[in-house]
């Protein structure tokens, strides 16, 4: 990965078909996602994929959507909150 946007990896939450979950795992596995959890009942995995691949999983059949991983960062225990 060179670092520029494009070829950053980003953290995705994929959701799909339940009736059609490993195809679609099959199907974003080939458009660029290393799938790091699945979670077949729900119809959701997690992942990263480059940026620039994002089009080519939201187009893999049975696809519902496609969202950024959301990360929270709290303030320290000490620290003020302002």
């Amino acid at each position: 990965m060179n670092g520029t946007s494009g070829h950053t990896p980003v953290g995705v939450v994929v959701a799909v078909d339940p009736d059609c979950f490993m195809e679609a795992v099959e199907g974003l596995r080939r458009a660029g996602l290393t799938v790091t959890s699945e979670q077949p009942v729900l119809g959701t995995l997690s992942g990263t994929v480059t940026e620039d691949r994002i089009n080519a999983l939201e187009a893999v059949n049975g696809v519902n959507s496609v969202d950024r991983e959301r990360i929270t960062r709290l303030p320290r225990p000490n620290s003020p909150i302002q």
